[in-house]
């Protein structure tokens, strides 16, 4: 089998990429692009962030599988997603100053149409707990309005769409352990840690 020369893999590369930028352009202008996804490398893996007209609706991690991620997201959503790393540049510039440790709170629109009911209010608490600081799933519970909710807590935790963004990496265990996260153990002492030396 005879290899193609680099620089016509090049040339090809170069094409496919023109073409994508352009499908994504007519995808935007006529109407026809309801979510925009791109992937963001940082210290705690590679981040998928996802997009509607609304706002930043969705950050998984990688252990969350990101083809799995755009599933559910067209399954629930729209299946009218396309890769637009260019309309998500603000979120990934927060989030690239946020671990470089010169952003201490994120200044994006977000869309909440993942979030309802108590997941909601836990989420909208979650907001209000300051950078390097933590708060237990109990004082959270309490602080969204129900304080015996406290597994619910956990469960608005756990399936928080806009991880990072919305800090449910601040919530820990009433001894002070660092409990469950959906990017993994090691990921949320990362955080921890890299706010806590600010």
């Amino acid at each position: 089998m005879t290899e193609l020369p680099a620089a016509l893999l090049q040339t090809d590369e170069n094409q496919l990429a023109r073409l994508h930028t352009r499908l994504v352009a007519d995808a935007a202008a006529s109407g026809l692009l309801d979510i925009a996804y791109r992937t963001v490398d940082s210290p705690v893996g590679s981040l998928l962030v996802a997009a509607s007209d609304r706002g930043l609706m969705k950050v998984a991690f990688e252990v969350q599988d990101h083809d799995a991620v755009l599933a559910a997201l067209a399954e629930k959503v729209s299946p009218r997603i396309l890769r637009a790393p260019g309309r998500l540049d603000p979120v990934a510039r927060q989030l690239e100053e946020y671990f470089a440790g010169t952003r201490r709170s994120f200044d994006l629109e977000l869309d909440w149409s993942l979030s309802s009911g108590f997941r909601r209010q836990v989420l909208d608490h979650l907001m209000r707990i300051g950078y390097g600081r933590t708060e237990s799933y109990a004082e959270v519970a309490a602080g969204a309005g129900n304080p015996k909710a406290v597994r619910a807590v956990g469960t608005a935790c756990a399936t928080n769409p806009l991880v990072l963004v919305v800090p449910c990496h601040r919530v820990v265990r009433s001894d002070g352990s660092a409990g469950g996260y959906a990017g993994g153990v090691q990921a949320k002492a990362t955080l921890l840690e890299l706010e806590a030396a600010a």
